[in-house]
């Protein structure tokens, strides 16, 4: 999954991207790259990030959703917004990837009543203004799997097949160090939810806690933690650099495809 921020505050890009222009640009790049999946998103989720309003929430990503929905690539919005998830849908977006796993009211009226698009859901303590203001759990990996699983349980009441579903444990949101390196560690435990893994830590805080690097140079990091990830379950990986996770990926796989062969 390649990230599309079309924000003027991201804190992976700077709002490089901010522009349509720009924007649909970069999404192309990404394809090119090999992405399966483009993530879309108009309100920045970085700690200590304001929402925007609805308005301008849409008028930063619908353009660019239509522009790229004629292309081969799964198209994700990246919303909490039930009035976004909805013009997206009506735009031609695929998954609705919310880090609010669809609590916001209204939210899952959207998903219920449409039969063509995935979610997923992820699990935040707090909200992005206050996430990272003295996080705490008594056991990070069992509080996140359990939301999680809740979350699945309570959705498919509704009527949506769980193969619509796909789970994120929400590396740095709401979380410290030491809480997303244990999550990283127990990946496989989420893997008992039969509901794919999607993980997203490309260049993250966590990544430059350890290296010293600023965000546009975690790239090698940012890779490592995606091979680590794929290893230890997920499905999907959402990064920024798609060239260099997709060949270190392809390697991986060719390595794992061998062994079995043996």
């Amino acid at each position: 999954m390649g990230v599309v921020n079309v924000t003027p505050d991201s804190f992976s890009d700077g709002g490089f991207f901010f522009s349509t222009e720009n924007a649909i640009k970069q999404a192309r790049k990404l394809i090119e790259e090999g992405a399966d999946i483009l993530d879309v998103g108009g309100e920045s989720t970085r700690p200590g990030s304001l929402p925007v309003s609805v308005d301008e929430e849409l008028r930063r990503v619908i353009p660019v959703i239509e522009a790229l929905a004629g292309e081969k690539t799964l198209i994700s919005v990246d919303t909490s917004k039930p009035e976004v998830m909805r013009q997206a849908i009506i735009a031609g977006v695929d998954i609705i990837n919310d880090v609010n796993a669809l609590r916001n009211s209204g939210a899952l009226a959207v998903l219920a009543e449409n039969d063509r698009v995935l979610a997923c859901l992820m699990h935040m303590q707090g909200c992005p203004a206050s996430m990272q203001n003295n996080p705490t759990y008594h056991n990070i990996v069992q509080e996140v799997y359990d939301f999680l699983e809740e979350r699945i349980q309570l959705i498919t009441t509704l009527g949506v097949a769980r193969d619509r579903l796909i789970i994120d444990p929400g590396f740095g949101f709401g979380k410290t160090l030491q809480h997303n390196f244990e999550i990283l560690n127990n990946l496989e435990y989420f893997t008992r939810l039969q509901t794919p893994l999607m993980v997203g830590i490309s260049r993250k805080s966590m990544l430059g806690a350890v290296t010293g690097n600023p965000a546009n140079r975690r790239i090698h990091e940012s890779v490592a933690a995606a091979l680590i990830a794929v290893n230890n379950g997920a499905r999907i990986v959402r990064v920024h650099d798609v060239k260099a996770t997709k060949d270190a990926l392809s390697f991986y796989c060719a390595v794992q495809k061998n062994n079995d062969i043996k």
